[in-house]
Parts: structure tokens; C-alpha cells; sequence
């Protein structure tokens, strides 16, 4: 059987840290703890776990403090978690089976990472993540932030599923505040540092600025498919925030250049028409979403609500405004399948029984 280091960074992580450990504990067989300036009692919570607790001064790199941790390593395979991840207890149970079973061939799992959800619990965001990878290929972490490992070889997609579970929701100005002094000091971001430095500005709201940097990206014609299409689909939330309306479509239709239309970019096609109250045009791209396949190991980002209940809400308001009541109530139902307890489906519910 395989045995594993996890390989952690942390920083004033007292609220979540214990949570983390206790649930990775009886799965590996080594913790490493790096800490990169505590202030509070992370380091003595870490060590009630370890003794491998380890300073490191912070330069602004997440890369660099994850490849010291994982220079600590020595056991046949390392994995990571950031302290406000969890393992919940079925894929405890998954991932303990999976490393009896696991063959030393392999050189990376891919593992789920569900890190948006909606008030009820669901997930929507997930993506796969590079999570264990063996020791001896010397993998290394690559950005200063939104920082990935440079990984080859036997890699494999595992249904094992890391869950996200942030105490503190508050946007950090953190990344956005590593990228910018990373410009100041008159240095270029790699293709994937302009990308993650456009959505930094997305959310941050600094739309006018994100437009630049999202075009800029697309422009390098380097960056990943996913990263591509997923550029086109906030890009246009950002022409739609400055009302920008002529270019929501286009950029939108331009996704399509990399790939298969994907539901979230068909569902904003069916709100710019929304908008223009064409509501026949709206229905093609909603029905079109909710006939696609929706994905299963492709490593981009997944926006679940769009693969399912999204297309079906939006889809029961349409029919309703051209007077189809029976297929307003039909997509109603269907948006009810993904999610029965929205407030949105049980005011239609509560409106169509008015009228009959």
C-alpha cells in the first residue's frame, strides 16, 4: 500500500485548521505544516497533529512556500489541502479504500473540488485539482498566486471529492494585491497569470479594467481551452455590467470558436434575448443547454445550476410570455427536479395554480 505526506501552507488559521487535520488524520501517514506568519494559535493547534511545523517568511509566492512544504516530504506520494478545506466522512471512506487498492504507476489523482454552493447545500462550482502526486518526480508549483503544479505522466480523474468550507466570506484583496505589484514592479503575467489577474478584477468589480484583461488574454491565443471559454463567459457579464449590449452577443458567440457550446454560455445567449424580449430566440439557447451533455472529467470549471435548473427556470418564464402555459408549467417542474425547495419554482407553482 501507498503512503502519503500532506503537504499544507497556513496562516492564521486557528477557526479551521483542527477541522482539516482531524479529517485527513487516518488517511495519511505524514503531516507537514509550513506556516508563513501566524500570529494567532495556528502553529499550536498544528502541532498537536505534528511535529513537522515549519516557518517560512512570506514573499508574496504561494508557489514557493507549497514547494517548501512539499520539500519536506518523504513519503511515496504528497497531497495538499489549503486548512479550510474538508474530506467529508463518504470520501473518507473513499479515499481510504482508494489507497489500499492505488498502483505505484500512477504519478498524479485528480481529485473533485467543490467550492460554491447554493443556500440549500448543493454544489455549484467544482472543478478538478491535481491532489496527489508521487514524491520522487519532483513536481513543482508554478504563479506567485492561483498557483498549480507542473504535472506529466500517468495522471487519473478519482471520485474523491474535496469539499471547501470558507468560515470568513469576505473577499480578500490579497491575489488582486499580489498581481498588481507584481505589474508595478514592471514585470509580464504568464498567459494563465493574465487570466486569473482578469477574474480577480471581475470580482472585485473593477469591470472596465477586467475588459482589458480578459481581451488581453484571449489575444495571446496560449491560453487553455477551459480558460478560454470561461474568459468569454465572464467577459460578457462584464460588458453586461457597463451595458455594454452590442458585445455581450459577440463574445459569447466567440466561445464557440474553441469548443462545443457549453449550457452557461447558451443560458447568457437566452438572457441577451431576454432582454431584447425575443423570447423565441431565448427559448433555442435554454432548451439547447438543457439538451447538452454535461460534463463528467472535463478539468474546467462546472457550473452546475447551468447544466439543469437554470435553462428550466428560464425556460418556464419564456413559455409563460408567449402564452404556453403547459410548457411553462412543464420547465417549471423540471427546474423543480434539481431543486424543489426554490423560491422561484414554488412562486410559479403558486401562480399557475392561480390561473387554472
Amino acid at each position: 500500500m501507498i503512503t502519503i505526506s500532506i503537504c499544507m501552507i497556513v496562516k492564521n488559521e486557528q477557526a479551521v485548521l483542527a477541522r482539516c487535520l482531524t479529517c485527513v488524520k487516518d488517511i495519511v501517514d505524514e503531516i507537514i505544516i509550513v506556516d508563513t506568519g501566524s500570529t494567532d494559535s495556528t502553529k499550536e493547534i498544528a502541532r498537536r497533529f505534528t511535529d513537522n511545523v515549519y516557518d517560512f517568511e512570506w514573499i508574496d509566492d504561494f508557489s514557493a512556500a507549497r514547494n517548501k512544504a512539499f520539500a519536506k516530504a518523504t513519503m511515496d506520494y504528497v497531497l495538499w489541502l489549503d486548512a479550510d478545506d474538508v474530506i467529508l466522512a463518504q470520501d473518507i471512506k473513499k479515499f481510504i479504500q482508494f489507497k489500499k487498492s492505488m498502483a505505484s504507476t500512477v504519478d498524479v489523482v485528480m481529485m473533485k473540488y467543490h467550492v460554491g454552493f447554493d443556500e440549500y447545500g448543493r454544489v455549484t462550482l467544482s472543478y478538478y485539482r491535481e491532489r496527489l502526486v508521487k514524491r520522487t518526480n519532483h513536481f513543482k508549483w508554478c504563479e506567485p498566486v492561483h498557483e498549480y503544479i507542473q504535472t506529466s505522466g500517468n495522471i487519473i480523474n478519482e471520485d474523491i471529492c474535496i469539499t471547501h468550507q470558507k468560515e470568513d466570506h469576505a473577499l480578500s484583496i490579497r491575489n488582486l494585491a499580489i498581481y498588481e505589484k507584481i505589474l508595478a514592479q514592471g514585470n509580464k503575467l504568464s498567459t494563465r497569470g493574465l487570466y486569473y489577474y482578469a477574474r480577480e478584477l471581475y470580482f472585485h468589480e473593477q469591470y472596465e479594467s477586467a475588459i482589458q484583461a480578459f481581451q488581453a488574454f484571449l489575444e495571446t491565443a496560449e491560453g487553455w481551452v477551459e480558460d478560454n471559454i470561461s474568459a468569454c463567459f465572464h467577459l460578457a457579464n462584464c460588458y453586461k455590467k457597463t451595458d455594454d449590449n452590442k458585445n455581450v452577443q459577440k463574445i459569447l458567440l466567440k466561445s464557440f470558436e474553441y469548443d462545443i457550446p457549453r449550457a452557461e454560455i447558451c443560458c447568457m445567449l437566452g438572457d441577451y434575448h431576454i432582454h431584447l424580449d425575443d423570447y423565441i430566440r431565448a427559448i433555442f439557447w435554454y432548451h439547447l443547454a438543457t439538451q447538452l451533455k454535461k460534463p463528467t472529467d472535463n478539468w474546467g470549471f462546472i457550473l452546475h445550476d447551468y447544466w439543469g435548473y437554470m435553462p428550466n427556470i428560464q425556460l418556464c418564464l419564456c413559455y409563460d410570455r408567449i402564452g404556453d402555459r403547459a410548457q411553462a408549467i412543464f420547465y417549471n417542474d423540471r427546474a423543480a427536479s434539481y431543486k424543489p425547495n426554490d423560491r422561484a419554482v414554488l412562486y410559479n407553482k403558486q401562480y399557475f395554480d392561480g390561473l387554472i
